[in-house]
């Protein structure tokens, strides 16, 4: 995140520079604030540079210094871009930096010692407060546990490796170390949602898991690459957000639900912190018959304050949904479209509808480790 950023195919050259040899952007400036005693930021247009400074970042710069500062970094680890949030982005900067975490070949790596145990703040599924919870991570076993009581004997959950997304999600949950995990119990997609109050631990949490994972997955999949496999960690989700829905008969009212697409499952839920969805639907491929447009048929009973209709047609039957704005109702579409357009994996077939509800699909799926 401290090259050059990349946005839609334009690159946006950095505004500031800072004493380490590095050109960062304005955002990336705020958190090398924050480290002062490590590093000193100037504006490159606004602040005056002694020759020396001059010379010294021409003599550095972004290549060299990640060099120096990135020359052993895990391929499990996650790279932030300007994309992601605050607490991946500075802890990554300040693992660099800070820590030099990854300057000096051999180095331990506290996300990377097979065990992870410790306290979380966890969302109770039902009344909705943070409590402490225990959690330990297993690579021997491939499994997260938390406990309800820091000495309990046996788990309240235990969630398999190979069915586990993490993704930070500090807007959502309001915090902004918040962190979302989502796996598979009983067929269905089960959210919890935790929290710790320093980002260097949360932080490694996250990269604890994404370690078990590439463990996991190099051992079921014995002549894959890490290039291979490291996209098959954990993963942002696609999109997210409000629309309304309408039912299988497409007679009932439209009512407002929250959506996340995460691959090619589709999940509602009636609030975005509900521990499960109340509805899946899977996205298949378009010569399998889906399909995605703008607009509603001229025949739907729209009670729904939203206009900006969608309709997707899969081989069951089709979903309406509407949106707020037409832009909106573009960004779900072009997300929608890419994933229809996408060729699918014959893994993908594993894939299979367990039970219907309210008219959607419930899907079993492995969440991470697809291999396609």
């Amino acid at each position: 995140i401290e090259s050059p950023i990349h946005t839609n195919g334009l690159t946006v050259a950095p505004t500031w520079g800072s004493c380490l040899g590095v050109f960062i952007c304005l955002d990336c400036s705020g958190i090398h604030r924050n480290i002062s005693d490590v590093s000193k930021v100037k504006s490159l247009s606004l602040s005056h540079w002694d020759e020396h400074e001059i010379q010294f970042m021409a003599e550095n710069g972004n290549e060299k210094m990640k060099s120096k500062y990135e020359a052993n970094v895990p391929v499990y680890y996650y790279k932030p871009t300007h994309k992601d949030c605050r607490v991946l982005k500075e802890q990554w900067i300040r693992a660099k930096y800070e820590r030099k975490e990854f300057s000096q070949p051999g180095n331990p790596f506290a996300y990377e010692e097979g065990v992870k145990d410790g306290l979380l703040m966890k969302r109770g599924r039902d009344n909705g407060q943070f409590l402490s919870r225990r959690f330990v991570l297993l690579e021997r076993e491939g499994t997260l546990k938390y406990f309800t009581k820091y000495d309990a004997k046996e788990p309240k959950a235990v969630l398999k490796v190979d069915t586990i997304n993490a993704t930070f999600q500090p807007e959502k949950m309001g915090n902004p170390n918040g962190l979302q995990i989502t796996y598979l119990k009983d067929y269905s997609t089960r959210n919890i949602f935790v929290y710790h109050d320093s980002g260097k631990e949360i932080v490694d949490w996250y990269n604890a898991i994404r370690a078990v994972q590439l463990h996991y997955l190099k051992v079921a999949f014995p002549g894959a690459t890490d290039a291979e496999l490291v996209p098959k960690l954990t993963r942002n989700f696609l999109k997210e957000g409000y629309m309304e829905k309408t039912g299988p008969k497409q007679t009932e009212g439209f009512k407002k639900r929250w959506f996340t697409l995460d691959q090619r499952r589709l999940m509602y839920f009636k609030d975005p912190l509900d521990a499960f969805a109340k509805g899946e639907v899977f996205f298949g491929n378009k010569e399998h018959g889906y399909s995605v447009s703008a607009g509603l048929p001229s025949s739907t009973y729209c009670n729904g304050a939203w206009t900006y209709g969608i309709t997707i047609v899969t081989p069951d039957r089709s979903f309406l949904f509407t949106c707020e704005t037409e832009e909106e109702q573009q960004e779900w579409i072009q997300q929608f479209s890419e994933v229809i357009d996408a060729t699918m994996s014959p893994r993908i077939t594993r894939v299979r509808a367990n039970s219907r509800h309210d008219g959607i699909f419930k899907i079993s799926v492995s969440m991470g480790f697809c291999f396609v």
